[in-house]
């Protein structure tokens, strides 16, 4: 225990003296619109290491481009579901955490997650929700559960938006039906079949994109969102005075957590792990949650953060609202959510 703690410190002192001197390059693969440029700026100013920034627009994308053996990459930024594939496929190296000098600031809330339970692999960076979020002035009224959405009144039919991915599709339909996640009952599976399909001739488009803008212009009245994306179409729709709200059904809403890793095949690894500490650092989280509009894991941060995003009740979850983890499906359950997502998109 000795000789490991004395390892962790010299690891640390290692790490605190890298962050001074380090020189060379970062390249950075994140979800789109997620990276803030200040905290780039910030990053690059404080070390001397030069980011590059390259970015995809969902976990399978990032998957499938890291199975196929892609490299040049040095953070990726998985969601939690993603996380333990990439660590069973050995895409990922170990980082241990636990003792860079700033995990210390790390919630303890999100410390040692079921998907990386002893944190070798990821430093956690936002987490957030899924639900919906809709224009009740267009609505007329609050909308109250994931019915309205799945099975919607005539005033909105036609003006349904909804995600291209069944990641959180199929698990917001288990919500409303009261099913299990990652179910690998087909019976079950084919309600969740035909609660879409039966949906489908409301939806006026299947796009992870873009939300916002047909929410705002009034093209589509209530859709699948994210809350931090919400709280960024909230802000835009006032600017047109127009009214946007993230829904908390009385059924739940899927909870999430994206982290950092390093990937097998990364050229900068200790440049990486130098970000990794940074990241975990509270002025730093809180210019990134300023940009993302996401709530983040370290404790101080909301002193950096802006008024209007610390009391937004995007990412302010109501105290009776469940938040439900969703989890990697094994094989099973995952044939069926992909044969069901083949059949409604057909």
């Amino acid at each position: 225990m000795i000789l490991k703690t004395a390892l962790w410190a010299a690891s640390a002192l290692a790490l605190m003296a890298g962050a001074a001197q380090a020189e060379g390059s970062l390249n950075i693969y994140n979800w789109t619109d997620y990276t803030s440029p200040e905290m780039i700026e910030k990053f690059e100013k404080e070390t001397g290491i030069d980011v590059t920034l390259d970015t995809y627009d969902s976990n399978e994308t990032l998957l499938a481009k890291m199975q196929a053996g892609a490299t040049g990459y040095d953070i990726i930024v998985p969601s939690h579901n993603f996380i333990p594939i990439f660590i069973e496929e050995g895409l990922v190296q170990e980082v241990d955490a636990t003792a860079m000098p700033n995990f210390k600031n790390v919630k303890e809330r999100w410390r040692h997650p079921d998907w990386d339970p002893e944190q070798k692999y990821t430093v956690p960076f936002h987490w957030g929700s899924a639900s919906v979020a809709y224009r009740p002035d267009l609505y007329g009224k609050e909308l109250e559960s994931y019915g309205e959405f799945f099975e919607p009144s005539e005033e909105v039919s036609g003006r349904i938006s909804v995600f291209k991915t069944p990641e959180e599709v199929v698990n917001l339909a288990h919500l409303y039906l009261g099913q299990e996640f990652c179910n690998e009952d087909p019976a079950a599976m084919q309600r969740v079949q035909d609660l879409l399909i039966a949906q489908k001739p409301h939806v006026m488009a299947y796009s992870s994109e873009g939300m916002n803008d047909r929410l705002i212009n009034g093209d589509a009245i209530i859709s699948t969102h994210w809350n931090g994306y919400a709280y960024k179409g909230r802000t835009l729709a006032e600017e047109a005075g127009k009214e946007l709200v993230y829904a908390y059904p009385k059924e739940g809403v899927i909870g999430w957590m994206d982290g950092l890793m390093i990937p097998a095949s990364a050229e900068n690894v200790e440049n990486a792990k130098i970000f990794m500490n940074f990241i975990m650092d509270p002025e730093n989280m809180g210019i990134q949650s300023n940009y993302a509009g996401y709530g983040g894991p370290i404790e101080g941060q909301e002193e950096f953060m802006d008024e209007a995003l610390r009391n937004a009740p995007e990412i302010n979850i109501p105290n009776d609202t469940k938040m439900i983890f969703s989890f990697a499906c094994n094989a099973k359950a995952q044939s069926l959510i992909d044969r069901v997502w083949t059949n409604v998109l057909r």
